[in-house]
């Protein structure tokens, strides 16, 4: 039985947006100075992101990327994530909709961007489309499925259980999946891809330790 959702904006991820995410911690250092950055986001057709998640940059492919310092660019140790949808789940506790016309007005700024498109309302399945569509798209550049598939619990993001998909290079883990957006008290939930370095955390656990795997998927993406 598909659960709802209020609503879902969202932009393709393509195997470039990958590529351009993973070789950003190899990329030439660009120390965290305003000028320094600026003049590479022009260079790579970025420009800074203020409105939809604070202190991030729109990408030339249309996402939204974030990084833990001000510059992402030649930091193997950054965390770093690609925001390519925004979800707006169905909270229990809201039975009176009372924050829905200022959390539908949040989702409207992402799908007024170009590219962007929606659904509203929608279900998990639709954002089980566009998390699957993405998996395709990482799975193109890397060379290979998901190292792990694993439901999303209450202890990682709000809403719906959601996939989360790993994969791992020698370096760094890639977290496919939902994740709490911070910035509106945690009540929507980006769809994103993250890259950050394995030592964030211990070795991968194993498949069926679903709550091991809930932590390690925490400590690689949060920060």
């Amino acid at each position: 039985m598909p659960l709802p959702v209020h609503a879902l904006a969202h932009r393709p991820l393509t195997a470039e947006a990958v590529a351009e995410l993973l070789e950003l911690p190899g990329a030439p250092h660009v120390p965290g100075d305003f000028d320094a950055v600026d003049t590479v986001v022009q260079q790579r057709g970025w420009r800074w992101e203020h409105e939809l998640v604070c202190e991030s940059f729109r990408t030339a492919h249309g996402h939204v990327l974030c990084s833990d310092g001000m510059s992402p660019f030649g930091r193997p140790d950054a965390r770093t994530f690609l925001v390519f949808a925004e979800v707006y789940p169905v909270d229990p506790d809201d039975e009176s909709l009372v924050n829905e016309s200022w959390l539908l007005g949040l989702v409207d700024d992402w799908q007024r961007q170009p590219g962007w498109t929606g659904h509203r309302p929608g279900t998990d399945h639709d954002c089980e489309t566009v998390l699957a569509e993405a998996a395709q798209a990482v799975t193109a550049h890397v060379g290979t499925a998901p190292e792990r598939t694993v439901l999303s619990s209450a202890a990682v993001v709000t809403g719906p259980p959601l996939t989360h998909r790993i994969w791992r290079t020698a370096t760094h883990a890639l977290v496919l999946g939902p994740h709490a957006d911070n910035g509106p008290y945690g009540l929507l939930t980006h769809l994103q891809l993250s890259c950050t370095p394995l030592n964030c955390g211990p070795d991968l656990p194993p498949a069926d330790d679903e709550d091991a795997l809930a932590g390690w998927i925490t400590a690689h993406v949060d920060w």
